[in-house]
């Protein structure tokens, strides 16, 4: 789920709990948690409503000061449903966190990581990547996505959503710049 970046530090701190959104459909779930650059964010409730019918409050815990500028901010095409989210920050730990601590892999976790990658590769419209990236970020932690993804010939948008895709297996961990071989990334591949 995107968030403009205007409402990262309120959905942190508490101030932001309602998002309006205009899509051709529902685009989340009420109680689902979502990936986003403000953080784990739990949807508590989505209802579509008219733009008329939006609630002084609930513009105000949005974060637009009228009900007026809410309406006016709405993206999207004209004439699709508006929906309110209502949301919060989730207080567990991401579980991607306890995944990538795994240092110590049976035999079965191994044959289960291999399988996955496999599957990643085999659905790749660019061919196998699992094994270059993975070898990519454990020779160079800590370099620009952009640098590694040119270093294996690869745009870097698709190749950020490739690694994501690591990332939530547990095998690698994002840094400030770059990333890095998660322990169980670093078992893995002793172990393969």
């Amino acid at each position: 789920m995107l968030i403009e970046q205007r409402l990262h530090q309120g959905i942190r701190d508490g101030s932001i709990t309602v998002m309006f959104r205009r899509w051709k459909r529902r685009q989340v779930t009420a109680g689902n948690t979502y990936r986003t650059a403000a953080g784990r964010v739990v949807v508590a409730e989505v209802t579509e409503v008219a733009p008329s019918r939006i609630r002084s409050a609930d513009a105000r815990a949005a974060g637009y000061p009228s009900v007026a500028a809410a309406v006016a901010d709405l993206r999207g095409t004209p004439g699709d449903p508006v929906f309110l989210l209502r949301l919060r920050l989730a207080e567990d730990e991401d579980p991607r966190t306890a995944l990538a601590a795994a240092a110590e892999l049976s035999t079965e976790d191994v044959a289960e990581i291999a399988l996955r990658l496999e599957r990643l590769d085999r659905a790749s419209n660019h061919g196998p990547w699992t094994a270059a990236t993975l070898d990519a970020i454990r020779r160079r932690p800590a370099v620009r996505a952009g640098d590694l993804a040119a270093g294996l010939g690869r745009e870097t948008p698709p190749f950020k959503v490739d690694v994501r895709k690591l990332k939530n297996l547990g095998l690698t961990l994002s840094l400030e710049v770059g990333y890095r071989l998660s322990p169980r990334g670093e078992a893995y591949l002793r172990e393969r």
